[in-house]
């Protein structure tokens, strides 16, 4: 991992995708209560840096910590760059930091494909295991529901099934959660998704 106070170039970084009106704050389920001239100027100043950024830049924000990285794939969601597909299934499954993998979760559902759908069911057959690690467990099936119903596949009907690792995760928790989670967090998931497509539309050409 690579800290801004020792990389210049980071730091840089930083300081033009990350900060800015604490864009790396707003990136989730907070942007969709942002006032309407808010989203809409969050919403436009995304699309172009997503358009401005470099590969190279997008592979040093993943470097960095959960504020750079989360940053970094909400970029790769809006300007669809589904080369670093498997870089953030890596992260997923690795989930180093805290509070970035939900953007993982966002941009793998919006790309859609069965490949994305397979790194979801690799970090809930290890992370459903966990009860004692409350990560990304919910957002993930979230996202792997939205791609069955966009694919017409079933993937996550394993997990699902009356005996399946879902609710034995479920029933591990002392959170409240309910065995309909998966639905309340879909909905989530669809909803960002459909910001994603909103940013892409707004993207400059050029």
């Amino acid at each position: 991992m690579s800290y801004a106070d020792a990389n210049a170039e980071l730091r840089d970084l930083i300081r033009r995708y990350v900060t800015p009106e604490r864009r790396y704050l707003k990136l989730g389920g907070s942007l969709l209560r942002l006032e309407e001239s808010q989203y809409d100027r969050f919403a436009r100043r995304l699309a172009e840096d997503a358009e401005l950024i470099t590969a190279h830049e997008i592979e040093t924000l993943l470097e960095g910590g959960w504020r750079e990285r989360r940053t970094a794939a909400w970029l790769i969601s809006v300007s669809r760059r589904a080369e670093f597909r498997e870089r953030l299934g890596e992260l997923l499954l690795a989930s180093e930091v805290c509070c970035a993998g939900l953007a993982y979760c966002v941009t793998l559902a919006g790309f859609g494909t069965p490949d994305d759908a397979d790194h979801l069911t690799a970090y809930l057959d290890r992370y459903l295991r966990r009860p004692d690690l409350n990560y990304d467990q919910l957002v993930a099936m979230g996202a792997l529901r939205y791609i069955d119903l966009n694919l017409g596949d079933n993937k996550a009907a394993r997990f699902l099934s009356p005996d399946g690792l879902w609710h034995q995760w479920l029933q591990s928790r002392s959170d409240g959660q309910h065995a309909d989670a998966d639905v309340t967090y879909l909905s989530l998931i669809r909803r960002l998704c459909a910001f994603v497509d909103e940013c892409t539309e707004l993207r400059p050409t050029r």
